[in-house]
């Protein structure tokens, strides 16, 4: 068997589902977002009231499957992620600084700080869609910014959108990592390169061919 057929199991079921939730309710809160922001788009799609009726649809289908998932998949699984994340050693702040080629572990610190990044920015679009929402129906609700920060926090996620999407599908060194949240494994050479404490730890002793990851 040669180095490129290995591969290790890199996420689970659970995370590639709750991955591609957010990922598709993104685009089409996204989408829907700047059609109500944009002037020339609200006039060349027009229907208003149906474009923001999608918008509030999709936050609300985004936040009750993203409960299911949690609720019905492997939680034990996504504490580890999520522990993993929020934990930063020096190698994660080395890579950042891009001094030198620190190693890294399952998540390197720039995916990390984009994690982190995304987790906030959706608990905040939450917050603020919601007081948008009631402040339609009550004045009581209306603060000054909020506007603002819901405005911001779209292009703000779109600046990290364009990067994530470089690294996952243009950039020929990252974007094997795609394979992982689409296919489940990746290949054990090129984990050993860009995430060698990981391979040293517990994911190379998952190594397999072809292994399904559920």
């Amino acid at each position: 068997m040669s180095a490129t057929e290995l591969r290790i199991p890199r996420f689970t079921l659970t995370e590639r589902a709750l991955h591609w939730v957010h990922a598709v309710a993104f685009f089409a809160m996204l989408g829907t977002g700047l059609a109500l922001y944009l002037p020339s788009l609200e006039t060349a799609i027009g229907r208003r009231g149906d474009v923001k009726s999608i918008h509030l649809w999709s936050a609300i289908v985004w936040g009750v499957a993203l409960v299911i998932v949690v609720l019905a998949g492997n939680r034990r699984a996504l504490a580890r992620t999520a522990r993993e994340l929020d934990n930063f050693d020096r190698d994660d702040l080395r890579f950042l600084t891009g001094r030198t080629r620190a190693p890294q572990g399952r998540f390197n610190g720039g995916q990390k700080v984009n994690a982190i990044l995304t987790v906030a920015f959706a608990v905040l679009f939450a917050v603020s869609g919601i007081l948008l929402w009631l402040g339609e129906r009550d004045t009581r609700f209306r603060f000054d910014g909020t506007v603002f920060l819901h405005d911001s926090l779209m292009w703000l996620s779109v600046i990290l959108l364009v990067g994530h999407l470089y690294l996952a599908v243009v950039n020929p060194r990252t974007r094997h990592a795609l394979a992982g949240i689409t296919e489940g494994s990746v290949r054990a050479d090129w984990a050993e390169e860009h995430h060698p404490k990981w391979v040293a730890g517990a994911g190379g002793e998952q190594a397999v061919h072809d292994a399904p990851t559920h």
